[in-house]
C-alpha cells in the first residue's frame, strides 16, 4: 500500500498495515511542519517529531528532490527514496500570448491562496506590469480587497488553464515550503520562465538552468526571469516526463508487492493504473 498523504486518512491507513503487517511505503509531498508554523505557530521540533514517527514504519519515504531528501536525513529520516513529477506536454505547451489582453509583462501566480503560500510577498513586488493570480483558498478575498490592481481569475482547469499560463510572460512561485511545485515545470511547458526564492522545489526543478531567476529578491528574479529563452524552458520542462515519474514509482513499491489471493503479484498494467490514479 501506498500512503499519499500524512492526514487522517494517511494515519488510519497506517494504523491498517501496522496491525496486519501490510508493508507500506509513504510520500513526503509538502513541508507540513512548516505549513503547520506558518498558520497556528506550532514550533516545526514538534512536529517533525510526529512526522518522523508517521514515516518511521515506512518501507520507504518517497521525496521528489534531492535538497528533500538532504533536509528530512539531517532530521533523522531515513530510508528515503526518489519520486520526482511528470508534466503533461501535450495539455502545457506555448500558444498565442493574446489570450490575456493585459498590460505587459503580465506575471502569474498559480495554486492555492492560502497563507503558507507566501502570496503576499509577490503581490507586494514593485515590477511593471500586470499581476495574475489563478486559484481558490481561504484567504482569497482578503487579497482582493487588499490589492484591487491584481486580476483574480479565479480556479481554472484544463485548456482554459493552459491558456493562461502560456499567455504569462513569467511564472512567479513565491513559495518558501513546497518541496517540488508541480506548476514550475506546467509554466516552463507552456514556454514560461519561473522567478522564485532560492528555496528547495525551485533549487531542484530550476537550479543553474537558463530558464528562469532564483532570487533572495523577488523583483530581480522577476526582471531577470523574463530574459529567459522560451525555447529553453520548454526543452527543460520535457525532462520531466510522466514516463520516467511511474517508473520511479514502481521501482520504489515492486521490492514490497503484496501477493493477491491468488499468490500472485499484481500485473504490470494494473500497477501503472494504479500509480496514474495515485
Amino acid at each position: 500500500m501506498h500512503i499519499a498523504t500524512e492526514g487522517p486518512l494517511g494515519i488510519s491507513a497506517r494504523r491498517y498495515c501496522v496491525k496486519r503487517n501490510i508493508p507500506f511505503t509513504t510520500a513526503f509531498h509538502t513541508k507540513f511542519p512548516e505549513y503547520v508554523n506558518a498558520r497556528f505557530k506550532v514550533p516545526t521540533k514538534l512536529t517533525y517529531k510526529a512526522m518522523r514517527w508517521f514515516h518511521g514504519k515506512s518501507s520507504g519515504i518517497m521525496v521528489a528532490t534531492q535538497t528533500i531528501e538532504n533536509e528530512l536525513r539531517d532530521r533523522g529520516f531515513d530510508n528515503i527514496k526518489r519520486w520526482s513529477r511528470g508534466v503533461d506536454t501535450e495539455l502545457f505547451h506555448p500558444r498565442d500570448k493574446s489570450f490575456l489582453n493585459l498590460p505587459r509583462p503580465v506575471m502569474l501566480y498559480v495554486g492555492r491562496v492560502a497563507v503558507e503560500k507566501n502570496i503576499d510577498a509577490f503581490l507586494e513586488t514593485d515590477a511593471p506590469g500586470t499581476k495574475v493570480v489563478v486559484g481558490d483558498g481561504p484567504r482569497l478575498e482578503f487579497l482582493r480587497k487588499k490589492y484591487p490592481s491584481v486580476v483574480f481569475a479565479g480556479v481554472k482547469e484544463g485548456e482554459e488553464l493552459a491558456k493562461h499560463f502560456a499567455a504569462a510572460d513569467v511564472f512567479v512561485f513565491p513559495s518558501l515550503t513546497d518541496t517540488f511545485g508541480l506548476v514550475l515545470i506546467e509554466a516552463l511547458a507552456s514556454g514560461v520562465p519561473v522567478a522564485a526564492y532560492p528555496v528547495p522545489g525551485p533549487l531542484d526543478v530550476i537550479g543553474d538552468a537558463p530558464v528562469g531567476c532564483l532570487n533572495a529578491d523577488l523583483g530581480i528574479a522577476i526582471r531577470e526571469a523574463l530574459k529567459a529563452s522560451p525555447e529553453a524552458c520548454r526543452a527543460h520542462a520535457e525532462m520531466f516526463s510522466w514516463a520516467a515519474c511511474t517508473q520511479q514509482f514502481l521501482e520504489n513499491v515492486r521490492p514490497f508487492e503484496y501477493d493477491g489471493l491468488d499468490g500472485s503479484a499484481p500485473a504490470a498494467s494494473d500497477q501503472i493504473t494504479a500509480t496514474k490514479a495515485a
